[in-house]
């Protein structure tokens, strides 16, 4: 018979390894065009540097994560 962990085990397994990384997980792309659908609400023709993008994701994950 196959070894089962208990309901919730690998789930806090996962949360703990995501916790821990430091890689991003939503890829950069789609990120990207969500900002700008977002912004394009408040005003138009605005432009990013890559970097603010880059820090809007890593603030992003680090609070949903």
């Amino acid at each position: 018979k196959r070894h089962r962990y208990r309901p919730g085990t690998v789930a806090l397994r996962e949360i703990r390894r995501y916790q821990k990384s430091t890689e991003l997980l939503i890829r950069k792309f789609p990120f990207q065009r969500l900002v700008r659908k977002i912004v394009k609400d408040f005003k138009t023709d605005l432009r990013f540097q890559n970097s603010a993008v880059m820090a809007l994701q890593e603030a992003s994950e680090a609070y949903l994560v």
